[in-house]
């Protein structure tokens, strides 16, 4: 059972040709499958963590990128391809470059490790929305992660704990914070493509109901973190399939950000405290 899976998770195969292989039938294999991905999702609050506590090898990783202090992860989405649900809401999934899926939001580790995933969302759903109703939110506005920060990009808000770039940085302080941000926040884009190098199904389109998709994906998430403290090697792509990852990428719509206030505040303070400094 666990072949199979592994088998359309690694191959973004039809089911039928999955089967063919192991010898199944194709009502067999969306069951094997069903079963497997949402047992491996299961595992996910032992697998996929955010940081407790003060942790300063997750604020270090980072740190060592490019001296941006304090951060302990990297937030984005990315979009997973499926069939289109059908039904009253289908358009509701169908993302704006034509296709329809989820919108899938991820923070990452300086390793590429997946601390936290949300995979609910239909395509059409903008990332600031997913980010806003999101838990990881509500932890960071109660001080759970002390005074760490998130790094995002400009198609978030910015927030106290949640920092993105500056749109126009004119000052030398402003233009090291912001190639330090971009620098420091690369790793939830370099997560996301080894993500769906090792898991192509996740490029090509899962081709199953959508209250399957959830599962397979923080199944995928699951043995992506499993392969990284193993330091497994991310397998090569066809043409194809880099393709295909590459249409899934999504770049954030633009949030003002350049806000005054207590939202900002924290920006100005790196800048002006420590950005200036260096």
């Amino acid at each position: 059972m666990v072949f199979i899976t592994l088998r359309f998770l690694a191959t973004g195969c039809f089911l039928q040709s999955v089967g063919d292989i192991s010898g199944v039938d194709k009502s067999t294999t969306s069951r094997v499958i069903t079963k497997v991905t949402r047992a491996i999702a299961s595992l996910s609050k032992d697998f996929i963590k955010m940081p407790m506590g003060v942790e300063d090898s997750k604020a270090q990783g980072f740190y060592n990128i490019c001296r941006f202090p304090r951060c302990i992860g990297a937030v984005d989405c990315t979009h997973v391809k499926i069939q289109s649900p059908g039904g009253a809401n289908a358009e509701n999934y169908r993302y704006r470059k034509g296709f329809f899926s989820f919108n899938v939001q991820a923070i990452c580790d300086s390793d590429l490790k997946i601390s936290n995933i949300v995979c609910r969302w239909p395509g059409s759903t903008h990332d600031s929305m997913i980010f806003r109703n999101s838990r990881v939110k509500a932890e960071f506005e109660n001080g759970v992660y002390g005074n760490n920060l998130l790094l995002g990009d400009s198609g978030y808000g910015v927030k106290p704990y949640l920092i993105t770039p500056l749109a126009n940085p004119t000052t030398r302080a402003e233009n090291l914070f912001n190639e330090a941000q971009i620098r420091t926040r690369n790793p939830i884009e370099r997560c996301f493509g080894v993500l769906k190098r090792r898991f192509p199904i996740l490029a090509t389109g899962i081709r199953l109901n959508v209250d399957k998709v959830e599962a397979i994906v923080v199944s995928a998430a699951v043995l992506h973190n499993i392969a990284c403290h193993f330091a497994d090697p991310t397998p090569l792509v066809t043409d194809e399939i880099e393709a295909e990852i590459n249409i899934g990428n999504n770049i954030g719509e633009h949030v003002p950000n350049d806000l005054g206030g207590i939202n900002n505040s924290v920006r100005y303070s790196l800048i002006n405290g420590y950005f200036e400094s260096l």
